[in-house]
Formats: C-alpha cells, sequence, structure tokens
C-alpha cells in the first residue's frame, strides 16, 4: 500500500470521528438544573391584569438589561405566542434563529413550551439549539433553560422587583390578550 492511500485512509478517519463526535455533543443529553418551588413572601396582593405587548414591553426591560453583557443577543415579541430571535455564527455566517413558545403557568412561575424552532433552512433539533444557547448565553439565575424538556422555566419569585415586592403569575391567555400577574408587597415587620 503507497503512502497516499494511508494518508488519505487516515483523513476520512479522522473526518469521520470529528463528524461522530461533533454529531454526539450536539445529540447529548445536558445535566439540568433543578427546579424548587417557589417562595413567594406574605404580603398584600394587588392584581394586575395586562395585554401582551405591555407585558413584553416590562419583560424586555428585565430581560434586556441581563443581556447586556451576553455575547449572543436574543430578542422576545409577545404575540399569539411567544417568539424569542436570535443569530447563530456557523463558519463566519450569521444564522437566524427563531423559537416559538406557549407560556403555561406553574406555581406561578411561567414555563415557556418549545412548539416549534426554525434555524435558517435546517431542520435541527430544538433540543440542540436549546443546549446551544444555555452555553453561550448568560441568562440571569431567574431563567432556567432546559434543553432536555425543550422548555425555559421563569421563576419570578426570584425577581425583586421594587423594596422586596416579588410577582407571581396567575393566567396566560394570550388568545385573549389577557395576562393576569400578583405583585405581593411584603408586609412590614415591627
Amino acid at each position: 500500500m503507497n503512502k497516499w492511500k494511508i494518508a488519505f485512509l487516515i483523513l476520512a478517519g479522522a473526518i469521520i470521528f470529528a463528524a461522530a463526535g461533533l454529531f454526539y455533543y450536539a445529540t447529548a443529553d445536558v445535566e439540568q438544573a433543578v427546579i424548587k418551588d417557589p417562595v413567594f413572601p406574605d404580603g398584600n396582593v394587588l392584581t394586575v391584569e395586562t395585554t401582551a405587548k405591555e407585558f413584553e414591553s416590562i419583560a424586555k426591560k428585565y430581560i434586556g438589561e441581563e443581556l447586556k453583557k451576553t455575547p449572543i443577543q436574543v430578542e422576545m415579541a409577545i404575540e399569539d405566542k411567544i417568539y424569542l430571535y436570535s443569530t447563530l455564527k456557523v463558519f463566519n455566517v450569521e444564522v437566524p434563529i427563531q423559537m416559538d413558545y406557549d407560556p403555561v403557568v406553574k406555581n406561578g412561575n411561567i414555563v415557556l413550551k418549545q412548539t416549534a424552532i426554525h434555524v435558517g433552512k435546517a431542520n435541527i433539533s430544538p433540543k440542540t439549539v436549546l443546549k446551544l444557547i444555555k452555553e453561550n448565553v448568560d441568562f440571569p439565575a431567574w431563567i432556567t433553560v432546559q434543553p432536555n424538556d425543550e422548555e425555559i422555566y421563569v421563576d419570578l419569585s426570584l425577581i425583586n422587583i421594587a423594596s422586596g415586592s416579588r410577582v407571581r403569575a396567575k393566567e396566560i391567555d394570550l388568545a385573549n390578550d389577557k395576562i393576569l400577574l400578583e405583585v405581593i408587597i411584603p408586609n412590614d415587620k415591627k
């Protein structure tokens, strides 16, 4: 066997091994954070009804401040679903990403369940995209990305809005443009 055949076989083997490694890395399960039950303070409760656009504006304020320092930017829009937009740089080409979520209220917090994902014209699994986003975006402590479950958990009980007040979700009905939140204002301790 001559040296060119050997070199070709080594190169082909290396390419196949690298492709298999990349495929394994992209599809392997991720160790997920344990979601703890939320703890809301005792206090006076103020119920607030808002629209999707108003809620979007509030969410952008809190999330935008937290994500300014991250290398991958994430934009959000709330319509009939919650849409997250970003870009992924692959071989020096910007590939647009759109993720569609249905919000579900769970224990006063919000779980965003992924319903669709669009990565340019490629067919990439939602789990893989969420894994890449989890590893490359520095989300605040109150947002937990769960790639294996294809969801994002938003722990409202960890957001301090003013003087120890907290927000709790009661209902999210985007089809009827109705979002009910409770603002819990802690009692004075004497």
